[in-house]
């Protein structure tokens, strides 16, 4: 996988200032079917790395928030999983909080990640067995084991609502846009959990999945699931990312909630 993560790293740093310069520029900004925007620059930064990425490797398959998809890909031993620019708002509006994010994902599980915030210079890396890095140095998950003020990146109004099994305690909430940055921050110990229930497309969270549970982390769904990739729906039913101490008692707290996986019921 050196020579895959090489590459995205390489991909990801121009995407990164293809982005930047777009910006600069003026952006021109649509809405998506859903409502969610897309600017001119995400297609920029697609283009740019269908053509980097697919021409460097023409036997992988292609999964990407930007392209539409292609079931061929769920024939092939690789994939590259992309998401061109993960948190799009924040890039519109200036805030430092978006990121390139790409993996290559095997048989259903990511085996080299980067996630790159170009606004931040932060790189971070890993591969599947081999740990995960920021700028090159090794990071690691924190060893926090109480959820009376634990670091959570996760939206204030969500964990007021009445859907947990027990009220939460007083925690440190922040949010970051990007949620390949989250798992990031998370599996680089800068915060202790990440979570966020409905469905997140593939895109999203698989190379973020690598690099925090390289860092030592604990990933999956609310229901403990881990998330597994490339399915016909690329999408999982939620997301929970944790310290290892404050995973158990953040899935404790999920036990009366109900959210179907996009893919059950699929052959």
């Amino acid at each position: 996988m050196t020579d895959d993560l090489k590459l995205m790293v390489e991909a990801a740093m121009e995407a990164g200032q293809i982005a930047r310069a777009r910006r600069r520029g003026g952006l021109e900004v649509q809405s998506k079917a859903g409502g969610s925007p897309v600017t001119d620059g995400d297609l920029a930064v697609n283009a740019f790395l269908t053509e980097r990425l697919r021409k460097a490797r023409p036997d992988y398959g292609w999964l990407s928030e930007e392209t539409a998809d292609d079931p061929a890909r769920l024939a092939r031993a690789r994939i590259f999983v992309v998401d061109p620019v993960d948190g799009t708002v924040a890039y519109i509006k200036g805030l430092p909080w978006w990121t390139v994010a790409l993996a290559v994902v095997e048989h259903g599980e990511p085996v080299a990640a980067v996630v790159h915030a170009p606004d931040l210079d932060e790189t971070y890396t890993a591969i599947r067995g081999k740990g995960a890095w920021l700028n090159g140095e090794a990071i690691t998950a924190s060893r926090t084991e109480r959820l009376a003020g634990a670091a959570i990146l996760a939206d204030p109004a969500l964990l007021a609502r009445p859907i947990w099994r027990h009220p939460w305690p007083e925690l440190r909430l922040e949010r970051r846009n990007s949620i390949a940055y989250r798992l990031a921050l998370v599996g680089a110990g800068v915060f202790d959990a990440a979570i966020s229930l409905g469905p997140k497309w593939d895109w999203d969270v698989v190379a973020g999945t690598l690099i925090a549970t390289e860092g030592g982390a604990f990933v999956s769904d609310h229901g403990g699931r881990p998330l597994h990739f490339n399915r016909p729906v690329p999408q999982q039913a939620s997301l929970i990312c944790a310290t290892p101490g404050l995973y158990p008692l953040i899935l404790g707290q999920c036990g009366p909630i109900a959210l179907t996986d996009p893919n059950d019921g699929i052959p």
